[in-house]
């Protein structure tokens, strides 16, 4: 596993012999490394914010950083739920393996979850995971795959969108490249398209007061930052350079839809 280039050869190796049920699965298991697919989809799960969280095939890998994002969302939540005295409705748009979520639930404990990705590899992948707290994941488009009744109600919303300009995708591994989902990578010409599109919408989908998380990255944040003003949200950047992770998180006002 060295020679094929794994820099942490020996620690992925201790993972693969403890996960692999015989000699011959774990002969499969290294092979699979060996030709560059990811860890995680090797495995079968990732670890994220203190927990092992299942990842398919083809299924967006968590990074730590994002471990920023969730820390945000949980302080909110434990805010919302405060200050309404009720459990807060959580969303996790662009929700991949739905990790974000599971971690959010489990911190949060009551509260009424909902997650959606545009790929069905995702959403069969979150529909596992996020099923013992009662999430339900939908499939689709951004908000279009969220149900109508959800409109005005969201407390917390996390969208941890694709944010890689489209020409530095081939800068990334080889790892995620080839082996994760273009579109939970590529964020068009500046990395920010997804984005807008969120902000645009969010205002008439979160309740007065709620709150819109999104990661991206330091440089790109004064421009997610007008983004957000520019559909009448609050914005605030937070960050943390042991994790390398930059937040903007945008409040919609308490009266109003939100909209200039």
């Amino acid at each position: 596993m060295r020679a094929a280039g794994c820099v942490f050869a020996e620690d992925e190796a201790e993972l693969l012999l403890s996960g692999a049920p015989s000699a011959d699965a774990l002969a499969a298991m290294v092979e699979r490394r060996v030709l560059g697919i990811p860890l995680e989809h090797v495995v079968g799960w990732a670890e994220f914010h203190g927990r092992r969280v299942a990842v398919d095939p083809g299924v967006f890998v968590p990074r730590r950083r994002t471990e920023f994002l969730v820390d945000q969302a949980i302080g909110l939540g434990r805010r919302s739920a405060a200050r309404t005295g009720r459990p807060p409705v959580v969303v996790d748009l662009c929700c991949g393996s739905g990790a974000v979520g599971a971690v959010l639930a489990a911190a949060l404990g009551r509260i009424e979850l909902y997650a959606a990705d545009i790929e069905p590899a995702a959403v069969r992948c979150a529909r596992r995971t996020l099923a013992a707290a009662g999430g339900e994941v939908f499939a689709g488009d951004l908000f279009d795959a969220l149900p109508a009744g959800l409109r005005g109600r969201i407390d917390v919303l996390v969208a941890n969108v694709p944010y890689v300009p489209t020409e530095e995708v081939g800068l990334l591994p080889p790892e995620a490249r080839e082996h994760e989902p273009l579109v939970a990578l590529d964020g068009g010409a500046d990395g920010l398209d997804v984005l807008r599109r969120v902000t645009a919408a969010a205002p008439a989908w979160l309740a007065p007061e709620g709150q819109l998380l999104v990661e991206t990255s330091e440089r790109q944040a004064p421009r997610a930052v007008e983004a957000f003003t520019r559909h009448g949200l609050l914005p605030r950047v937070t960050g943390s350079d042991e994790l390398y992770a930059t937040v903007v998180i945008g409040t919609r006002p308490a009266t109003g839809e939100g909209t200039p």
